[in-house]
């Protein structure tokens, strides 16, 4: 559309004409495209008839039919460029071009033709319906204007939808031409950074075979989606929508761009079953006021040679307005009877009588009056105060575009319309991008109705530039459920997305995270390691604390042990009261009364320390049960040491007058107990200073459990520790062990060996057991081997004389030790058989030697019981 600028002078009506030489091969009137002629021509008439805008200058139009062809619309163009004429030479470059500025093209197409056309000549072109993105590029199209936002605002706008209802498996669908190819490529960029993925792509013209769409219509049948985004113009939507009514597509979520997303396409019934649920962006509506009271005025009569009307009228009542007979004769073949010219247009409900869902008449009328404004202000320019070299004003008195520079003045146009809305060009000459966005419903008769569910403002802050009311959105199908779109469904937390081979990603699987690994998000590409002291929870979506072992008294192993080690402390404070009380008694004065106490003592200590391994391990307990086991078993083994070493040392002095017992008296026995015990004591004492035990969180044994343990800090004290006892305990079983055979009334040596003996056996069975326990039960291992070697070495060493005390006190004296029957004390040395007067002289001289040392006889004592015995 061209828009020309007169003066004013009476003879206006010759301003306005239609040049309709145009080829166009349409199946059908574009009643919408008629609706934009004819309210491109209200703006001109409302302008001329404004005395504050152009006062001294009327507006004119030219109108060509484009075709929605870009070689045709070229073809216009250059006709209305050049006076007419349909070619273009460097001859008549010197002639100045009949117009300053076009309106349209209908089709980003055809505008982009256009403007690289009219680009020679400067000559603005201001487009109300062209989209495209590639269109806002100054290098290419420094002349060209619109009052549509351009693509690149529409495609974030659909890319965004489309992740508001979390959509991540799409189709689309486009035409095959600028329009199409630029907003498809806009839009897929904008979700493959959201992560939308992209089922299928189809595009189509409207001169493809029918094979063509019936084949893309078969894909969207098959796809695994039912949500399809549309990125096309008016006459391919309604060629690919007559093959989806004639396949029966139905369910399918489309999502329009703005150029058909308001169109009629079908019939309404067709419409309420195959498009409800439609929606997408639409062009901001905005009445425009008198405009629907200009466009019912339209008639034959008042434009009687005009070719357009006169065929909106004949397709609108399905009349003719030809001259012929008012009554039809029987051989006339017209489908149409005679139009009366009463018909009204107030009762015809289409395209061009709808000027509220279609905002496209706004654009129009803000293009119309942009050019406007743009000559108002270069006509208002002052000489000296002008935008040009040494402030000079443009030349009006001819109007050569490269003179009067009519782009300068559109680029900086500035206005508000009747309506209030603001009207200004960016720097790409693109307009604020504001969108409606519409929602096809159906009403209580069954019939589809366009409702405005929200709107997208670019001007807006980030994130702030959609709103959306979802509650008021409906469906395919009439459903007020989102449909679904995914490849796969969402993996929930605790699983992380493995993707598909060879599949795009928005295809995948889910899988479980591994163990101490969690997710706490949706579609986690990775799960988190846990923290050392974390774990994971059932749904491995959370991390919690492990769970603290050790062993406590609370548990049941823990009161048992507990128990147990009580048991064995009252057990040893009995048989210490049972040895005091009769500690003048020969059974406890022949087996040492003052070691015996000293060792039961020591027997406390190991059964008390074995408490100390039991409860929350601590600086001080960890510290307390190693240096307290160390030396408490130390000193019981040094004290059956001893015992041994006296009863193998009295047993082999085998003369009465040897002295060799006076080596090993009282108080050799006391101090070798204490150095034994100091050496250990020493050991510690280092251990101690230079690296303590302390309370460690073991995590090698459990992946879920915290062992909650003591660290022996330096291993080689510990192994100095444990060897020292070790040592000690096989040179007493090795001593015991060779003084078994010893007579037993006097002999503690087996005794002793015997105690030794499961001493060394448990130990030895607790290293395997040890080492093979988990968690707690390491401990507890340890306790058990404590309180079973103190009870053996109790058990062992202490009831055969609490036998005898207890239950036969007859045997409980100095007599019966002594054997004072010949036939008991030859048993007692000798047991049976034939002995030898010598060989019962050397036995006497060991017994006597261990009275003396036990009883402290004297010398007489001694050579009297010899006396009696020798007759």
């Amino acid at each position: 559309m061209g828009l020309v600028i007169y003066y004013k002078s009476a003879d206006t009506l010759n301003f306005y004409s239609f040049l309709l030489n145009c080829f166009c091969l349409s199946y059908s009137f574009d009643f919408r495209s008629f609706r934009l002629v004819q309210t491109m021509i209200f703006a001109i008439e409302e302008i001329n008839r404004n005395q504050n805008l152009l006062p001294n200058l009327t507006l004119g139009y030219r109108i060509l039919d484009d075709c929605s062809s870009s070689t045709i619309a070229t073809k216009a163009a250059l006709a209305l460029v050049n006076g007419m004429e349909e070619s273009f030479s460097f001859n008549n470059c010197s002639n100045s071009p009949k117009i300053p500025a076009l309106v349209g093209g209908g089709g980003s197409s055809e505008s982009i033709a256009v403007a690289r056309t009219i680009g020679l000549f400067k000559i603005p072109l201001i487009s109300y319906f062209s989209t495209c993105a590639c269109l806002s590029n100054r290098k290419e199209y420094p002349a060209f204007y619109r009052t549509i936002p351009s693509d690149y605002y529409q495609s974030k706008l659909l890319a965004q939808l489309v992740k508001t209802f979390e959509w991540t498996w799409i189709g689309v669908i486009r035409s095959n031409n600028d329009y199409g190819n630029f907003g498809m490529q806009s839009f897929i960029e904008a979700v493959e950074k959201l992560g939308i993925c992209i089922a299928f792509s189809e595009s189509f013209s409207r001169t493809d075979p029918r094979e063509k769409i019936e084949r893309i219509v078969e894909v969207i049948k098959r796809s695994t989606t039912k949500v399809v985004v549309a990125f096309s113009a008016t006459g391919e939507m309604r060629l690919l929508f007559r093959e989806v009514v004639r396949q029966n597509v139905t369910g399918i979520q489309w999502i329009g761009s703005e150029a058909w997303v308001t169109a009629e396409l079908l019939s309404p019934d067709e419409s309420n079953r195959f498009l409800t649920g439609t929606m997408g962006p639409a062009i901001q509506r905005t009445a425009v006021v008198g405009l629907r009271d200009f466009l019912m005025k339209v008639h034959p009569q008042k434009f009687p040679g005009n070719a357009l009307v006169k065929e909106f009228w004949e397709t609108t009542f399905s009349c003719t307005l030809s001259s012929a007979k008012t009554t039809k004769e029987p051989n006339d073949l017209s489908p149409y009877q005679q139009c009366t010219g009463n018909e009204n247009l107030n009762e015809i409900h289409n395209a061009y009588s709808d000027i509220i869902t279609d905002g496209s008449s706004y654009n129009v009328y803000k293009a119309v009056y942009a050019f406007a404004h743009a000559v108002h202000n270069m006509l208002a320019c002052e000489y000296g105060k002008g935008p040009f070299t040494n402030k000079t004003c443009a030349n009006v008195s001819i109007f050569e575009p490269w003179q009067v520079n009519l782009r300068h003045y559109m680029q900086s146009v500035n206005f508000t319309t009747n309506t209030g809305d603001k009207v200004y060009f960016d720097s790409n000459g693109d307009p604020v991008a504001k969108y409606d966005l519409i929602n096809w419903q159906s009403n209580t008769q069954g019939f589809p109705r366009i409702v405005t569910v929200g709107y997208y403002d670019a001007s807006t802050p980030p994130g702030k530039e959609l709103m959306l009311n979802i509650r008021k959105l409906e469906w395919n199908g009439g459903n007020n459920k989102i449909p679904r779109a995914v490849c796969a469904e969402s993996c929930l937390p605790g699983t992380r997305k493995v993707h598909r081979k060879r599949q795009p990603i928005c295809c995948f699987d889910c899988t479980e995270c591994a163990d101490g690994e969690v997710s706490n998000t949706t579609d986690a590409l990775d799960c988190i390691k846990c923290p050392l002291e974390y774990w994971t929870n059932q749904r491995k979506d959370k991390c919690i604390q492990k769970e603290i072992e050790f062993l406590s008294f609370e548990e049941m192993l823990g009161i048992v042990l507990v128990t147990i080690g009580l048991v064995g402390i009252g057990v040893t404070l009995t048989t210490t009261v049972i040895f005091y009380q009769h500690r003048d008694t020969p059974i406890v004065k022949a087996n040492n009364s003052e070691l015996s106490f000293l060792l039961l003592f020591a027997l406390t200590l190991c059964f008390l320390c074995s408490l100390t391994f039991i409860g929350e391990p601590s600086m001080w307990s960890c510290k307390l049960r190693r240096v307290s086991f160390g030396i408490a078993f130390v000193l019981c083994i040094s004290c059956i040491l001893g015992k041994t070493i006296l009863v193998l040392m009295a047993f082999k002095a085998t003369l009465p007058n040897n002295n060799m017992m006076k080596w090993f008296g009282p108080t050799q026995q006391r101090l070798s107990v204490f150095l034994l015990t100091l050496i250990q004591s020493l050991i510690c004492a280092l251990w101690l200073t230079f690296s303590p035990p302390s309370p460690v969180k073991n995590i090698k044994y459990y992946r879920d459990i915290i062992i909650l343990e003591c660290d022996v800090g330096s291993i080689t004290a510990f192994y100095c520790v444990s060897t020292y006892i070790g040592l000690l305990s096989a040179v007493c079983f090795i001593l015991a062990f060779l003084a078994r055979n010893l007579p037993d009334h006097f002999n503690e040596a087996k005794c002793i060996t015997f105690s030794m003996l499961i001493f060394c056996t448990v130990w030895m069975a607790f290293i395997p057991a040890y080492v093979s326990s988990p968690g707690r039960y390491t401990v507890a291992v340890e306790v058990f081997a404590i309180l079973a070697s103190s009870f053996g070495l109790l058990l062992c060493i202490f009831v055969p004389k609490c036998r005898i005390i207890l239950l036969k006190p007859e045997n409980n004296t100095r007599q019966y030790i002594m054997s004072k029957d010949p036939s008991k004390k030859e048993n007692m040395l000798y047991g049976t058989g034939n002995v030898t007067k010598k060989h019962l002289l050397e036995k006497y001289n060991v017994v006597s030697c261990i009275l003396k040392n036990h009883f402290q006889l004297d010398n007489k004592a001694s050579k009297n019981i010899y006396s009696t015995e020798t007759r």
